[in-house]
């Protein structure tokens, strides 16, 4: 057996054929679980597959995988003839497992009933008559494998090998999966914040820089969507008028100001729901979705609002525009297109009935 147990694991093995046998079984049943627990992902496989790998090839009557759980040993997982201790919570002081695990040793128990480590207030009335356990990561344990006997001295050094063997390819399947579980987390750490940044990329792509509202690609992706409700709707073009005399005048600076003033009132003027966005220039737009007031109730709230921003605007020119409303019914073929077109030609029409006004003043 010797020469056998140095071929097979490195180290003597015990010298009877009985035992010969039994080893070679186990190290078949060993490299079997070593390739499982290559391909672990999650912890919970690697305790079932240590479990069982454990009774399988020292042929024990029942076997645990247990937890450290910081002052605590935690059986989570466990096979046997009759149930144990699955599930359970024991001080680290107070069981086997745990002494295994803060002496950073294994240990086999010929005969549970005459060893002082062994508590028989847990043992006495089991099946349990002898045991073997590892731990797993020796220099600072994790957990501990446990294997036990029906029968007194039924464990031999061969299944303790055998068993240290087994702890070590737990060791390292619990750490694969922890490098496997962090790589993991930074690749979905890194999907969000690409999300996030395509988010906030689109945004910038939807957003008018100068006043922070809808520019014309975002007020159109957000009109045509509550167009296609079919609900119907209103769509006002608001134009500012005589900015080019402004920008003459005062200068650009100043007529930019006068541009986010106006998207400033627009936006005090509508309902939340509303969608506002700048055209380009001096051009606006308002969508009202459903359900809708008379165009007067938006053409009033507006004026309202001007007027109350002229009275109290310091600025070196009053805020003035012109408005075109249209009113899409419900069900309604109208597109955007159409809407605009016609809102655009009432806007023009209001903007030069003020231009023929102040002409013949």
């Amino acid at each position: 057996m010797q020469g056998l147990g140095s071929e097979l694991a490195g180290e003597p093995a015990d010298a009877t054929a009985h035992n010969t046998e039994r080893y070679c079984r186990g190290m078949e049943i060993l490299l079997a679980a070593m390739q499982l627990l290559a391909f672990a992902r999650d912890i919970g496989q690697v305790q079932r597959i240590a479990r069982a790998t454990a009774r399988q090839m020292t042929g024990g009557d029942g076997a645990a995988f247990i937890l450290r759980d910081g002052e605590f040993s935690h059986y989570v997982d466990e096979e046997a003839v009759a149930p144990l201790w699955k599930g359970m919570r024991f001080p680290l002081q107070n069981c086997i497992a745990g002494w295994a695990m803060t002496h950073r040793q294994a240990v086999i128990i010929p005969d549970t009933q005459a060893d002082e480590r062994i508590d028989q207030a847990l043992y006495g009335s089991t099946f349990v008559r002898s045991l073997v356990i590892v731990p797993v990561r020796v220099q600072e344990p994790i957990a501990a494998i446990a294997v036990y006997f029906a029968e007194t001295d039924a464990a031999g050094e061969a299944d303790l090998r055998l068993l240290k063997r087994l702890a070590e390819s737990v060791s390292l399947a619990i750490e694969n999966i922890r490098v496997h579980s962090e790589l993991e987390e930074r690749v979905r750490m890194r999907a969000e914040e690409l999300e996030k940044a395509k988010a906030a990329i689109e945004e910038l792509s939807m957003t008018d820089e100068l006043t922070g509202l809808l520019n014309r690609r975002g007020f159109r992706r957000a009109a045509e969507a509550i167009i296609a409700q079919g609900r119907g709707c209103q769509l006002a073009i608001i134009d500012v008028d005589g900015l080019k005399k402004v920008n003459d005048t005062f200068g650009h600076a100043v007529g930019d100001s006068l541009i986010a003033d106006c998207a400033s009132v627009l936006r005090d003027s509508v309902r939340h729901s509303d969608v506002v966005g700048r055209m380009g220039g001096d051009e606006f737009c308002v969508l009202v979705p459903a359900p809708l007031a008379p165009a007067e109730t938006l053409r009033n709230s507006l004026r309202a609002r001007l007027d109350y921003f002229n009275r109290l605007s310091p600025a070196q020119c009053q805020l003035s525009v012109s408005v075109g409303i249209v009113q899409a019914r419900a069900g309604s073929a109208l597109s955007l297109d159409d809407l605009l077109g016609q809102a655009g030609a009432l806007m023009s029409m209001e903007k030069h009935s003020k231009m023929m006004s102040d002409s013949r003043h």
